[in-house]
């Protein structure tokens, strides 16, 4: 894999990449807070990015921007500590038949907040934002999206899931707006948790603003605990109650896990959970 090791400036990409683009970033060695992050057109690329360590206190801001037809396939991975409060702000930008598949990973301890903020000026361009969030203790993450439908045949999917235990606490607010000369539009949004705790909360609010009839829509949350006929039958088949909550948790997991494409994205997050489980 590519590492770049970037400081307030832009990360161009002309050629597709055979390989993801790895960042990553640790406290006290790295300080960017700005990156764009720009698509040629016509290119086909995956960018990896990884925030990690126990003190990274930090306000963090990338702009995505995707030229036409360009494809950007992009996973950030977070597991910061206790005494950490990061905030990321994405600010995207796609041009005609452009396309953004993001996957995120929000593991570990301290407060985060993420935002991102899309606005499809242009035609025929497509938004996919997945999301897990697997948190406990007194953790507190909250991801914030707002979408802005201004042209036609453009289509944005937001679906995050959350596993909340203990007092921890997320938030999942979602705004997406269809302007007039959006015709033809596709909005999604969905918020699925389940809590192992009676002291853990979640805060969940999609909402839509419609302007036009001509569009397909729906958003919804759901909240509740695992199934306890399904924890029952597991162990009525022999297997021990702490495993078995772990394969239904797997199990609400696996839909994040298979958003992503890239098959080299996908080896680098087992690599990186198997080493953090050792």
């Amino acid at each position: 894999m590519r590492l770049m090791n970037l400081k307030n400036e832009e990360l161009l990409i002309d050629e597709s990449t055979n390989e993801p683009i790895k960042l990553i970033y640790y406290p006290k060695e790295e300080k960017t807070n700005s990156l764009k992050i720009r698509v040629k057109e016509g290119i086909k690329a995956s960018i990896i990015e990884v925030f990690a360590g126990n003190d990274l206190n930090e306000t963090f801001t990338r702009e995505l921007i995707v030229e036409d037809n360009a494809n950007l396939e992009y996973m950030k991975y977070q597991n910061i500590g206790e005494n950490s409060n990061i905030q990321l702000q994405y600010n995207i930008d796609l041009k005609d038949n452009a396309n953004i598949k993001m996957t995120n990973f929000e593991f570990g301890k301290g407060k985060n907040t993420n935002q991102f903020n899309t606005e499809f000026n242009n035609i025929d361009s497509n938004l996919n934002i997945y999301g897990l969030v697997k948190i406990d203790e007194n953790t507190n993450s909250k991801s914030v999206f707002k979408t802005s439908h201004n042209n036609q045949n453009c289509f944005s999917d937001i679906k995050y899931k959350h596993i909340l235990d203990d007092s921890s606490k997320a938030t999942f607010e979602a705004l997406s707006v269809v302007n007039e000369k959006a015709l033809n539009s596709k909005v999604l949004q969905n918020s699925n948790t389940i809590l192992l705790s009676d002291d853990a909360v979640i805060f969940a609010q999609p909402h839509l603003e419609i302007n036009i009839d001509e569009l397909e829509a729906a958003h919804g949350a759901t909240t509740g605990s695992l199934n306890k006929e399904q924890l029952l039958y597991l162990e009525s088949r022999g297997i021990e109650s702490k495993k078995a909550k772990q394969m239904l948790l797997k199990a609400f997991e696996n839909e994040i896990y298979d958003n992503i494409e890239d098959i080299k994205i996908k080896e680098f997050l087992q690599e990186l959970e198997g080493e953090e489980n050792v």
